[in-house]
């Protein structure tokens, strides 16, 4: 009888723990998905970024952030 008991309370107690897990994760995606939209980048830490990152030619940063400036 004890057996039983503790397979349902067990049971019991994993699924609410996994709904909670399930809530908590959903909550921090949003909350994140926030701020990184509030932070934003401009047009020019994007730029630099990109050369930083060696995405982009000295050449390609130069012609683009003379046209940001034009801007």
């Amino acid at each position: 009888m004890m057996g039983e008991n503790f397979w349902f309370f067990g049971m019991h107690a994993f699924w609410w723990s996994f709904w909670l897990v399930v809530v908590v994760a959903i909550i921090y995606l949003l909350l994140s998905a926030g701020q990184r939209r509030e932070r934003g980048e401009s047009a020019r830490e994007v730029l630099d970024r990109r050369y930083a990152a060696g995405e982009i030619s000295t050449q390609e940063y130069e012609e683009r952030k003379e046209k940001l400036t034009d801007a």
